[in-house]
């Protein structure tokens, strides 16, 4: 079966390290790919953007399967056109994907439909946001209501953070003119991912990702610093009351909306003295999770993600490695802000060892060498017995990569370690 893989990023890399090994596969295209994707792939110039155009290419490729990765092609409809053309692909309607591309629709969702999570109110208006700020103080979460890369979130501890997150919202930094603000909720944040298949869902594996820029979970959002998995805080107990009262309610709304959920679930979670309570969904894999989730599983991937798309879930399971990944992001320095691109990074071609991964995330080709082109650039991503023995193969690869004008968290996997 010929495979097209939608998206450039880390996730994607690591989705195209995983099929790659699919015996279900004969050929696998990315678009637009990495330099990294390219040695699994063969990289086309079609404009995701441009549905007619990924459409005429698999019906001139005989594409099989599509993989969309990432969430702004969801959130556009993609898969709902591929599917009126015929073109089997795995990720949500269009509807569906507003789980990721709307908070304030999932926030509805789980208000009608019992699911756990912060209590929140939704706003078109400023002042009405922030006559809902005074009401109950900070600290206190402002998200923007879209799409926004990881960074349309603040955790504002105190009133001017959240005055200021407010106002940049209603600026249109973010796109919408929209806010969710929702009540802080204490307790340790971890990641559940499951597929469904419009009425089964199985549960995949756990992770924890480190989304603040500095050691230690200080500075700004990003959209992840690093991850690891299993998450150790995720015990088997609360895996099951995760699944049965927030992703298996979350799949019955939507099915009974007339919007059958297919594709992945990702769940991120804050475990509260109450019990596990949702903080937001995506709609599709997680970044850098999936580079670490890949790295155990055990199964074939591609057979999985069809069972989604096929609605025969019901007849999967899914075994994982023992092991711990563990993944480092390394960034352009200024990321989460402004960088420069184009910076060669050298060392890339040597091995790094049979546990060691590094997975391109933002880069490009300058002739022959490898150059930065985005703020999280490298997944080095390791497996160990233990999570220090995973943190210490990934720092050990990090470390014999030259690239001066990087950075990373040192301290990845801290809560394992």
């Amino acid at each position: 079966m010929n495979v097209l893989l939608i998206g450039s990023g880390g996730r994607e890399h690591a989705l195209a390290f995983a099929l790659a090994r699919s015996p279900l596969l004969t050929k696998l295209y990315a678009a637009p790919g990495n330099p990294g994707i390219g040695k699994l792939a063969e990289l086309v110039s079609v404009k995701v953007t441009d549905h007619a155009a990924v459409i005429s290419f698999c019906k001139s490729h005989d594409i099989g399967f599509v993989v969309v990765g990432p969430e702004a092609p969801l959130v556009a409809g993609l898969v709902d056109d591929l599917a009126v053309a015929g073109i089997k692909a795995f990720g949500p309607s269009k509807f569906s994907a507003q789980l990721e591309g709307s908070k304030g629709f999932t926030k509805d969702i789980c208000a009608k439909f019992g699911i756990p999570t912060a209590a929140y109110g939704r706003f078109t208006d400023e002042a009405k946001a922030l006559a809902y700020l005074k009401k109950h103080g900070a600290p206190i979460v402002i998200k923007a209501d879209g799409l926004a890369a990881g960074k349309g979130v603040t955790v504002a501890m105190n009133m001017a953070e959240a005055e200021n997150a407010i106002a940049e919202i209603f600026a249109g930094r973010f796109g919408t003119g929209e806010c969710v603000i929702e009540e802080f909720m204490e307790g340790e944040e971890a990641s559940f991912f499951a597929l469904s298949d419009g009425v089964n869902v199985l549960a995949l594996a756990t992770a924890q990702d480190h989304k603040r820029v500095g050691d230690g979970d200080t500075g700004p959002n990003t959209g992840g610093m690093g991850a690891y998995s299993p998450a150790p805080c995720m015990t088997p107990a609360l895996c099951a009351e995760t699944l049965e009262k927030i992703v298996k309610p979350t799949v019955a709304a939507l099915a009974s909306m007339g919007h059958p959920y297919k594709g992945v679930l990702y769940a991120g979670l804050i475990l509260t003295r109450d019990g596990p309570k949702l903080i937001e969904y995506n709609a599709r894999f997680g970044d850098p999770e999936t580079q670490v989730m890949m790295m155990r599983l055990k199964d074939d991937l591609l057979t999985l993600l069809m069972a989604s798309v096929d609605g025969t879930l019901d007849k999967m399971s899914v075994r994982w490695r023992d092991e711990t990944a563990l993944t480092v992001v390394m960034c352009a320095k200024g990321y989460p802000g402004d960088v420069v691109k184009g910076s060669h990074i050298n060392g890339l071609a040597q091995e790094f060892g049979k546990d060691v991964e590094v997975f391109h995330a933002g880069t490009a080709l300058d002739g022959e060498f490898i150059v930065a082109n985005g703020g999280r650039v490298l997944n080095v991503t390791a497996l160990g017995k233990t999570p220090r023995d995973a943190q210490m193969k990934a720092y050990a690869a990090v470390d014999k990569i030259d690239w001066p004008e990087s950075f990373c968290r040192r301290d990845i996997g801290w809560r394992a370690v």
